[in-house]
């Protein structure tokens, strides 16, 4: 099966794409068990070597907030220089000290586009969470760090239902200039369809924003990772973010399940043709070694079908 998919380009999509691999930090955030620390730093390398340009190690959050990323600084410095590449998340100032400290070259924050979930997952107002990441993004800005900033809840919130899309274009832009170099629009609860991807993509470009300054970032909750990942190259997304074998969630929203499976998104993208540099065999053999570290099996429908058949 080495020669599946069968490749058919399409017009008028991206002829390249960047897969912003999110798995061991999105990915084992949300997980109950802890994970030992050695695992995560493989599963990190075994990413990288499979060709992921870009891999998220982790998350310098208060360890009683997200328990299972405290081994933070102990996963940087046994990646050692290669570490120093991967982002990681800065919830705030301290947050930003620590990665300093460990000579990251790439950090990220994290905000709302609704004010329930601002007060749940930063504490602060929907206004708020602006002044509090503003001195956050200039130090790292100054340090000569790249910024990237997430966006969630930009489909719909478990608590407010809808989110207008104006709202979400104002905070985005709010936050992106704040000083990052790219949005990740955040479907954190799954419920976006390939409609909306394609009407919220264009109300950022309508608000001045180009489509490469923009990323997606797709949750599978209702089976619409993967129409609404095409609806976003079909609207000249270039970036994706996509978690190794479909783990992930969000500990802050109990509806938000699996993000979009890498394997699954690479394997979209080989049949049409779009270059992503990912070697797939490779990526799945880490997914279906994660699974059996966690002690179940992949959500990644890829991951289920190669794993289990003749290559």
């Amino acid at each position: 099966m080495s020669d599946l998919p069968t490749t058919v380009p399409a017009a008028g999509l991206p002829e390249r794409v960047t897969i912003y691999e999110v798995g061991p930090r999105d990915g084992l955030q949300n997980e109950q068990a802890l994970v030992p620390t050695a695992v995560k730093a493989e599963f990190v390398q075994r990413l990288l070597a499979a060709g992921l340009p870009v891999v998220e190690a982790t998350s310098f959050v208060h360890p009683r907030w997200v328990p299972q990323l405290a081994d933070a600084a102990e996963l940087m410095e046994l990646l050692g220089e290669a570490g120093r590449d991967c982002p990681v998340l800065v919830p705030n100032e301290r947050g930003l000290d620590r990665a300093l400290e460990l000579g990251c070259r790439h950090v990220a924050i994290f905000g709302s586009a609704t004010e329930t979930f601002a007060q749940k997952n930063l504490n602060r107002s929907l206004d708020e969470q602006f002044a509090m990441f503003e001195p956050t993004v200039r130090r790292a800005r100054d340090a000569g760090l790249d910024v990237r900033a997430y966006v969630s809840m930009c489909f719909g919130d478990p608590w407010e239902g809808g989110v207008p899309v104006a709202q979400v274009v104002e905070v985005g832009k709010r936050l992106f200039d704040l000083g990052a170099s790219q949005l990740s629009l955040g479907d954190t609860i799954g419920v976006g369809t390939a409609g909306h991807v394609t009407s919220l993509v264009r109300a950022f470009v309508d608000a001045g924003m180009s489509t490469d300054q923009l990323a997606m970032h797709f949750h599978d909750t209702y089976g619409q990772a993967l129409a609404n990942a095409y609806a976003a190259l079909q609207a000249g997304i270039t970036t994706y973010d996509a978690s190794a074998g479909g783990l992930g969630g969000c500990p802050y929203a109990k509806s938000a399940t699996g993000n979009l499976a890498t394997e699954d998104l690479v394997w979209m993208l080989t049949g049409l043709g779009i270059e992503h540099g990912v070697d797939l065999g490779q990526v799945v053999a880490t997914s279906a070694w994660m699974a059996e570290q966690l002690g179940r099996p992949s959500p990644s429908a890829v991951v289920r079908a190669l794993a289990q058949s003749p290559t």
